[in-house]
């Protein structure tokens, strides 16, 4: 599947700083320490709807970690998937009378938009789960080989018992992990399940939904699979950071990385497992079941993208928070200020603040520290000080290089 259009990234001068990031299953900020091409997979979106500012938040933070890692000299290897079949695209096409494919393709397409106007870097492979059915298919066999899957009225669910790490992704106690489970796609009250917590890898057709041939019949993926086989496929076992929302902590990720273990027998499946906060919009989580959204396509048609992408930067990447109308009006005051500056003949030296703006985003991507930095620069530059007629240059490609901002 296409994804989207590169920008250029300027090359700066002195030396980068290795990233360290926050590793779920570790529960502490580590140092990433990829070989010359790190690797990288962020789960894609359900292409049911617009993307929204909570998408974007996620993308946004990853978008740092690969361009943190180009500035240190590695090249970056992100593949990212988009789940073109899954039960809320085909409810939603049913709602609106679209074709599923019809549906799928037209947000798909914004999606791809919105990230062109955010400057976020493209992956090397964007993967449509339809594209990938028979490799998906591949693993489930090589799996149900292995002898940790089990079948239930013609679906292939994975064996909770034969994935002796489930749980060191999350840590989440089981009682917590029933919860989610249900509230997240899962079917932990299905008559005939070995365990609550198995889960669906293949889903046996059923009338008016779609259908592929497989070894294991006519069906389709269930929901985890997809990313184990594409990052599989794509990067390898061991890759650097698996990448997503906080929501994805569990049973997304926690299940991909024991399907990845059992197909592999390397452990982690990745070395890092990292997530992004949530978004909410009125006191609630922004999402699309609850359809409190603030749509990124929107925002990006009123507000100039660089704006919208200082809304985001505000804001560590970790962290929950809320949408307000002033937050953009803000960011569009501070891109102003911003712009005014490095229109300067002369300005106050740059070399420090690069300095600064490298080692605030390796301590796990502290873009409000960044932010912080740049801001005192422009004041001061605005006040007039400073002679040093190559610094505001240096600023507009340090702010395109590593925040994404366009000046």
């Amino acid at each position: 599947m296409r994804s989207w259009s590169a920008q250029n990234v300027p090359k700066l001068p002195g030396e980068s700083i290795p990233l360290r990031l926050y590793d779920t299953s570790a529960k502490q900020v580590r140092q990433t320490d990829p070989g010359p091409t790190a690797r990288m997979y962020v789960c894609g979106i359900t292409p049911y709807d617009a993307t929204h500012l909570g998408h974007a938040n996620t993308y946004h933070a990853f978008d740092l970690v690969g361009r943190m890692w180009r500035d240190a000299g590695h090249e970056v290897h992100y593949t990212q998937n988009a789940t073109d079949v899954d039960d809320p695209l085909l409810e939603r096409a049913e709602q609106t009378g679209i074709g599923w494919q019809d549906l799928a393709e037209r947000e798909i397409e914004l999606f791809r938009g919105d990230m062109e106007a955010l400057r976020i870097m493209p992956p090397r492979e964007y993967v449509g789960v339809t594209e990938v059915v028979g490799r998906v298919a591949d693993l489930i066999a090589k799996l149900s080989a292995k002898g940790v899957t089990y079948v239930l009225d013609g679906d292939v669910y994975f064996s909770v018992a034969d994935a002796p790490k489930f749980g060191q992704v999350s840590g989440y106690a089981e009682s917590e992990m029933l919860a989610l489970f249900a509230e997240r796609g899962g079917d932990p009250d299905r008559p005939g399940k070995r365990n609550p917590l198995d889960w669906l890898l293949w889903r046996a057709e059923r009338p008016g939904e779609p259908a592929w041939e497989s070894r294991m019949g006519r069906g389709r993926p269930g929901w985890h699979i997809e990313c184990t086989a594409i990052a599989l496929d794509n990067l390898g076992a061991g890759y650097d950071v698996a990448g997503g929302g906080s929501d994805l902590i569990f049973p997304h990720h926690e299940c991909g990385a024991s399907e990845g273990h059992a197909a592999t027998g390397e452990w982690p499946f990745a070395k890092f497992y990292t997530h992004a906060g949530m978004v909410a919009l009125d006191g609630e989580k922004m999402s699309k079941s609850k359809g409190n959204l603030v749509f990124v396509s929107k925002l990006r048609r009123q507000h100039d993208p660089m704006a919208v992408r200082l809304v985001l930067l505000a804001h560590h990447y970790r962290a929950d928070w809320e949408y307000t109308p002033e937050l953009i009006a803000a960011a569009e005051r501070r891109l102003a200020r911003w712009r005014s500056a490095i229109g300067l003949a002369a300005a106050p030296p740059a070399d420090d603040l690069l300095a600064t703006v490298r080692e605030r985003l390796a301590d796990d991507l502290d873009s409000p520290g960044a932010l912080a930095a740049i801001d005192d620069w422009v004041e001061r530059a605005l006040k007039g000080g400073g002679s040093d007629p190559g610094a505001s240059a240096l600023v507009k490609d340090l702010t395109d290089a590593l925040l994404g901002i366009a000046l």
